[in-house]
């Protein structure tokens, strides 16, 4: 309640800002779309060209606004691949203007302006890195199939989990240590055949961006990265139908208006055929080995102001050896969004999230069987605003929450005489935030970005949280169904600066990050029996604090990019093992846990074509440090 008042305060303060300061001006707002599909186009450029450094960027849903003094502009939009867009006008009043762009593959000559193409010199936030589709479509690729963990695993700081494997390590973090949303639903396990490929369907996918430590104050409850990917909205203008087969798996696209210029549709599937050869041969009949994912997502807008999207994901992967042993794991996903213009300032996404990860394993011989199983399950819903006053500020404010079930794995099993039952307690959590970030052009030459998030995860009942001290039980504390235990706070400021000379730049940023969600693993990288446990009495939320510093500089009329980025993180509550730990069969997985400090260190060294293939250069991986306690 207190929180809702604070932001009710805040909200009412900026309307009240703006009345005061928009004497004379006049605010130009509307959406980015690509013509022929519908589809936002996020990161597109608005831009006078009159005034030298008046513009602003769409943001990931594709809104922009822009306030400027009354006056006859010519407002420039260009992204790249698509044709510019032109137009003059009179700005007397609030203009609603939505734009649409026309894919340019197929003109004869593409010009990009230099103010979309230097953005990286710009825009002040540094360890970012936005992945193009098209550009992923271009690399060499596994069996056949575009991958977009594989992609990033070729930038500087992003080192694999190992060969063939789909996990990644981050600026010396851990798997565990990256959050990975899809449509802003956390994937839990991003992998399909033991990490051979990633959950990720190419033909879903329309925008990804990878932040390496340094992310924005929306962002939290992971140290190392956040990858967010956004999935296509599908055409709202025509039926379309694609497909492929690879060597492993074939997949089908379908995609179209559910009523014209309001509404569309995607659907994609994707399924191995492995299992199929296995039919072929009498003694590998009975095995399987498969996996399959389907994404779907729906829009409907119901004006020119108000728009809702139903996303969901499911997959699983299958590997089984007759009737003597058999896995399966996958995660489900859905989002509810409505996205709504208030007013030509003020932009609102809701939205409802609903994840879910779990495996399963069944082995059975000599009269016995046995069952492991282990599942995280999230309920999350988020409301956050975006306020443009002007065409120097941007503000993003809002609020999200998180409950947390956690089922770490079970076993039980045996035969007829003799049953073994070896159950962890399930375990509640409930994670909450809020944040406010600006992004302030101060002047043409510097820009910075500046946020606090504060984050709280509270212990829930019902169940028994035992208490240790060098490693033996000294107590434990018993929580009713719905009674609240601890709650740790974290106060998280982030901060990235940059400042222009021409076509280079200096930037610095500093950012902190709290993770109250861990990993439990027996190997190196990401496997399917990995289990997830919260933070308790015992295990404490982990916290980074990360700087850094860089030089941008772009070469050849903007024809290349390069980079060198060094920084230095310090890690604390880093969670490690006894020697000869079990976090499988024990009744009390914290029995076996130990905590300590860490820290890593870099430089990373980048160069890019753009426009073409590109090539990372990672001249020293990061080096990670733990020290128990």
């Amino acid at each position: 309640m207190r929180q809702k008042y604070l932001f009710s305060c805040f909200l009412f303060f900026l309307l009240t800002f703006q009345g005061l300061q928009a004497q004379n001006k006049f605010t130009i707002s509307g959406t980015i779309r690509d013509k022929a599909t519908g589809e936002e186009l996020i990161g597109a450029a608005v831009y006078v060209t009159e005034l030298a450094g008046v513009g602003t960027t769409a943001n990931e849903y594709g809104f922009y606004s822009l306030t400027l003094k009354a006056g006859t502009y010519s407002l420039k939009s260009s992204y790249v691949g698509y044709q510019d867009f032109t137009q003059t006008l009179v700005l007397d009043k609030n203009t609603k203007l939505n734009i649409e762009l026309t894919d340019g593959t197929q003109l004869s000559e593409i010009t990009i302006l230099a103010d979309q193409e230097d953005e990286n010199i710009r825009g002040a936030q540094m360890g970012v890195e936005k992945l193009d589709v098209k550009e992923i479509s271009k690399l060499p690729v596994l069996f056949g199939e575009k991958d977009i963990l594989k992609t990033i695993q070729l930038l500087p700081g992003v080192k694999s989990a190992g060969e063939g494997n789909s996990g990644f390590f981050v600026r010396g973090g851990t798997a565990d240590q990256n959050l990975i949303w899809l449509d802003e639903a956390p994937v839990y396990n991003a992998s399909h055949l033991l990490g051979f490929f990633s959950t990720f369907n190419s033909d879903a996918i329309k925008d990804a961006t990878l932040y390496k430590g340094n992310s924005p104050a929306q962002y939290g409850g992971r140290l190392s990265s956040v990858l967010d990917i956004k999935m296509k909205e599908g055409n709202d203008n025509q039926y379309k139908v694609q497909g492929g087969i690879g060597l492993i798996s074939s997949r089908l696209s379908v995609e179209g208006p559910l009523q014209k210029d309001r509404s569309s549709f995607l659907i994609t599937g994707r399924r191995t055929y492995a299992d199929l050869f296995l039919l072929a041969t009498p003694d590998f009949k009975d095995n399987s080995l498969y996996f399959y994912d389907v994404n779907a997502k729906a829009n409907y807008r119901i004006n020119d102001n108000n728009r809702i999207f139903l996303s969901g994901y499911f997959g699983r992967d299958v590997l089984g050896v007759g009737n003597q042993f058999g896995i399966d794991w996958g995660n489900t996903t859905g989002t509810l969004r409505w996205n709504s213009i208030i007013s030509p300032k003020l932009f609102s996404n809701t939205s409802v999230i609903y994840s879910k990860y779990n495996y399963n394993i069944k082995i059975s011989g000599n009269g016995n069987q046995f069952n492991i199983n282990s599942q995280i399950e999230d309920w999350n819903i988020k409301q956050e605003f975006q306020f443009f006053p002007n065409s120097r500020n941007s503000w993003r404010f809002g609020v999200n929450s998180i409950f947390h079930t956690l089922r770490p794995s079970r076993f039980e099993g045996g035969n007829d005489s003799i049953r073994i039952s070896q159950n962890k307690e399930t375990r509640y959590g409930w994670e909450n935030a809020a944040y406010i970030s600006n992004s302030f052009n101060a002047s043409q030459n510097f820009n910075i970005d500046y946020g606090v998030r504060l984050s709280a995860y509270s212990i829930l009942g019902g169940g028994t949280y035992n208490l240790y001290e060098n490693n033996k039980k000294t107590g434990d504390i018993t929580l009713q169904s719905g009674e609240f235990g601890k709650t740790y706070f974290n106060i998280e400021p982030r901060l990235s600066m940059s400042y222009t000379l021409g076509n280079r730049s200096l930037k610095a940023s500093y950012s902190r990050n709290s993770q109250a969600l861990h990993l439990l693993s027996n190997s190196t990288s990401t496997s399917p029996t990995d289990q997830w446990v919260g933070s308790s009495y015992q295990v404490k939320p982990e916290v980074s604090d990360q700087v850094g510093i860089g030089y941008f500089q772009n070469l050849a009329n903007n024809a290349y990019e390069m980079s060198v980025e060094t920084y230095y993180k310090t890690m604390q509550n880093q969670v490690d093992y006894k020697n000869g730990a079990d976090i499988n069969t024990v009744p009390d997985v914290e029995s076996e846990l130990l905590f300590g400090k860490g820290r890593a260190y870099g430089l990373e060294v980048f160069f890019k074509k753009k426009n073409r293939s590109f090539y990372g250069l990672d001249k020293l991986y990061a080096v990670a440090h733990r020290t128990p306690n």
